[in-house]
C-alpha cells in the first residue's frame, strides 16, 4: 500500500512548496546543477536564454531556465553533506512525491544532478585552475550509514583499501564510498582531470589544517595523498559529493560532481583568480549539459 507521507515528514510551505528549497514540483528541471555559494547560482543563470522561476528561502537559491530548448535547474546547497541532505531529499520529493496526495508516485523519475564546486588538490600533478571530475566520492562524514544501500564489488574493494592505507582514530568517521554516474563522466573528459574525491565533514581539522586547534590526524593528508589501489588514487577533497553519490544512489537518481581547483595542498598553493577559474568551469561545462 502506498502510504500517504504526513504533514511533519514532508513539510510544505503556504504556497505549496517543498519547505527549504520553496520550489514547487512544476518548477523543477530533470537536469539539475547544484552550487555550494547562493551567489555562484546567478553565476549559473546569466547563461540562460531565459529565466522562468527564481526562489531564495536562506541559502537555498533556485533558478530554473532554458539554455537553448535544454530546461536546467541551478540550486544552491550551501556548505556540507547535512546540507546535501536536505537539498537531495527534496529534488527527489519534487520530483517522485505527489504533494496532492502526499504518496509516492507510481512511476519514479531519475533526475541528472551536477556540482559544480570548488576543491583543494591532494596530488601535486593537479594544478590550481584546473578541473576534476570526481569518479569516486569517498565520505569521511557520517551522512551515509544513516541510509540503507548496496556498494558494488568495486567500490567495496576501494574502501577496503582506503581502510588498510588510510589510518582513522576510532569513533571518527566510518567512510563510505560511492561512484559517479558514468552516463554522466564520460561526457567531460577533454580537460578535465579524474579522481577519488574525499568528503570531509569540515574545513579546518578535517582537511588537515591546523590554526590553533591541535589536530587528531596530524598525517591525514599524506596518507590521502599516497593512496592508490590499481588505477586509482585520491586527487581532491572538499565538503559535498560523497552525500550527493550516496543519495544519488539511494534515490535513483544519476549524479556527477565536478571541481574547480582553488589550492593545492601539496604544493601550498592557492588560486589567484578562483572566480575566474569557476566562471570557466561554468561556461565548459554548460556547454556539455546544454547536449545531455
Amino acid at each position: 500500500m502506498n502510504e500517504r507521507i504526513a504533514e511533519s515528514e514532508l513539510i510544505l510551505n503556504s504556497r505549496g512548496a517543498v519547505y527549504h528549497l520553496d520550489v514547487r514540483p512544476e518548477e523543477l528541471a530533470g537536469t539539475i546543477i547544484t552550487v555550494g555559494d547562493p551567489d555562484r547560482v546567478p553565476e549559473v543563470s546569466k547563461h540562460f536564454n531565459r529565466l522562468e522561476s527564481v526562489h531564495q528561502h536562506r541559502e537555498f537559491v533556485t533558478h530554473t531556465g532554458y539554455i537553448g530548448q535544454k530546461r536546467i535547474t541551478v540550486v544552491s546547497t550551501g556548505i556540507g553533506t547535512d546540507n546535501i541532505d536536505i537539498v537531495l531529499n527534496e529534488l527527489d520529493a519534487l520530483a517522485n512525491i505527489d504533494f496532492a496526495t502526499r504518496t509516492i508516485k507510481p512511476a519514479l523519475t531519475s533526475l541528472k544532478i551536477i556540482r559544480l564546486g570548488t576543491s583543494g588538490a591532494l596530488q601535486e600533478q593537479v594544478p590550481v585552475d584546473s578541473f576534476v571530475v570526481s569518479s569516486h566520492g569517498l565520505g569521511l562524514d557520517n551522512l551515509m550509514p544513516w541510509y540503507l544501500f548496496e556498494n558494488t564489488p568495486e567500490e567495496k574493494a576501494l574502501l577496503s583499501a582506503f581502510r588498510e592505507q588510510v589510518f582513522l582514530q576510532p569513533g571518527t568517521a566510518s567512510p563510505s564510498l560511492f561512484s559517479a554516474a558514468k552516463t554522466l563522466a564520460d561526457k567531460f573528459t577533454t580537460g578535465f582531470h579524474t579522481g577519488i574525491t574525499v568528503t570531509c565533514p569540515g574545513f579546518y581539522a578535517p582537511q588537515g589544517r591546523a590554526l590553533r586547534g591541535p589536530l587528531s590526524h596530524p598525517q591525514l593528508q599524506e596518507q590521502l595523498t599516497a593512496f592508490r589501489h590499481e588505477p586509482h588514487y585520491i586527487s581532491n577533497f572538499e565538503m559535498e559529493t560523497s552525500g550527493i553519490y550516496g543519495l544519488g544512489r539511494v534515490l535513483g537518481h544519476d549524479c556527477l560532481s565536478i571541481s574547480a581547483i582553488v589550492a593545492n595542498r601539496v604544493r601550498q598553493e592557492f588560486s589567484k583568480d578562483g572566480a575566474k577559474a569557476v566562471d570557466t568551469l561554468i561556461k565548459t561545462s554548460l556547454e556539455i549539459i546544454e547536449k545531455l
